[in-house]
């Protein structure tokens, strides 16, 4: 294990070894560190991103830097981050530090300027988020809070929402999520078992409802009354 050591120089493999463990170890890391470290990049999060980017960059372009230290610094920084999510779990104070309450940004249709300069964006990064939401304008919007991931959080007034099925006191179906069976020419085994169905019957199903065949599926999906929705290879 001298390779993880500084050196004057080092072999093709020993760069590679570097390599390997290096991942091994950022993988294990993110993994202790939790999915939030990964899905919301907040102040904590994007401290912990640079600091063992940095870190453990450096023993992979240099072999007078030792790899072994690198990564204990690491491990000291990633229960530092652990610590610091379960304190602010615990303490008000600092989890208002850590991830401050969101504030709006549009409230009944009128923009709050003071708290764009306070938020670090102009009018027109406003109205692209409202772009990309489809709204058109400003007005149509009861309330738009800047989450402390750097997010818009959006609201329509309600006479500009979608009218939906219960506003119009009409019977629903209740929601059933469809069971992907087939991607890409190969059968979902364990997704077929689930909706009670084997392999025969689905080889059946498609020769005489569709006449074709499994490897000419792109993808196939089943609901609970058993009906098929196919996308065949183009």
């Amino acid at each position: 294990m001298e390779f993880m050591n500084s050196q004057q120089s080092l072999t093709v493999l020993q760069w590679i070894l570097r390599a390997v463990i290096s991942f091994f170890f950022l993988l294990f890391a993110a993994k202790i560190m939790g999915q939030r470290s990964i899905s919301q990049l907040r102040l904590l999060d994007f401290i912990m991103a640079l600091m063992l980017g940095n870190i453990i960059a450096h023993p992979l372009s240099d072999e007078r830097l030792s790899l072994t230290n690198s990564m204990i610094t690491m491990s000291a920084l990633v229960i530092l981050y652990i610590v610091s999510v379960f304190a602010s779990l615990k303490w008000n104070r600092i989890r208002y530090f850590l991830d401050p309450s969101p504030f709006p940004l549009i409230k009944n249709g009128r923009i709050i300027y003071e708290n764009l300069h306070k938020a670090r964006i102009s009018i027109d990064f406003l109205l692209s988020q409202l772009r990309k939401e489809r709204i058109e304008e400003v007005h149509k919007v009861a309330l738009a809070l800047w989450e402390p991931d750097g997010t818009i959080s959006i609201f329509l007034d309600p006479k500009y929402g979608a009218v939906t099925a219960k506003m119009m006191h009409l019977k629903t179906q209740p929601f059933d999520l469809p069971t992907t069976i087939i991607k890409e020419g190969t059968i979902d085994h364990d997704n077929l078992h689930q909706t009670g169905k084997d392999e025969e019957w689905l080889k059946n199903k498609l020769k005489m409802t569709y006449h074709t065949d499994i490897q000419d599926i792109l993808l196939a999906t089943i609901d609970h009354n058993d009906n098929l929705k196919i996308v065949w290879y183009k």
